[in-house]
């Protein structure tokens, strides 16, 4: 992987000789997945109060918006592709940009594709540029998939009112069009 803000970061191992892999260098890649680091703590929840489903959708919503905030204050890192542009993904007819929490989680994204071997280019990006500037400049409804190939740990930031700007936001048309019926 090499981050394009100036940091060189080559993920092969620069010892040049076949050991094990039978003349296929062992990818560093392999390193940062096995690595593997501990999530947040989860949210102490108590069991002896019984949540209704009002609760229960407040606190998940308060949950996901501390998240956002927290992503949106955090550098992380986007693989590009050969022209240098974000790599995604098209799923639901959503466009995804893949962005990662570190470079374990993207080593494991990369294995799980099974491209553990080659060079990552990637770039650090704040989260809210991500989705203030990258988001509407797709020109398509699009979102970011946060450490995607990360088994319980990705999370998804879709193309809606609150995440992303309105004009991006596939719901924004929604929204008016329902204002407009309450006043009319």
């Amino acid at each position: 992987m090499s981050d394009r803000g100036g940091n060189d970061n080559d993920m092969t191992d620069g010892d040049e000789s076949a050991g094990e892999t039978g003349g296929i260098r062992r990818s560093r890649l392999l390193d940062y997945a096995e690595m593997g680091e501990a999530g947040p703590p989860a949210a102490p929840v108590d069991a002896s109060e019984p949540l209704t489903s009002d609760d229960a959708v407040a606190r998940r919503r308060h949950e996901f918006a501390v998240l956002l905030g927290e992503f949106r204050r955090t550098a992380v890192l986007v693989p590009t592709d050969e022209d240098d542009e974000p790599l995604v993904g098209d799923f639901g007819g959503i466009r995804w940009i893949y962005a990662f929490s570190n470079e374990s989680a993207l080593a494991r994204f990369a294995i799980a594709r099974g491209e553990g071997g080659r060079e990552w280019p990637y770039q650090r990006l704040l989260g809210a540029r991500l989705l203030d500037a990258a988001v509407p400049a797709v020109g398509v409804p699009c979102g970011v998939a946060l450490d995607v190939g990360t088994e319980g740990e990705g999370v998804l930031f879709p193309p809606v009112t609150g995440i992303v700007p309105e004009d991006a936001a596939v719901d924004a048309g929604a929204n008016v069009d329902a204002a407009m019926e309450v006043r009319g």
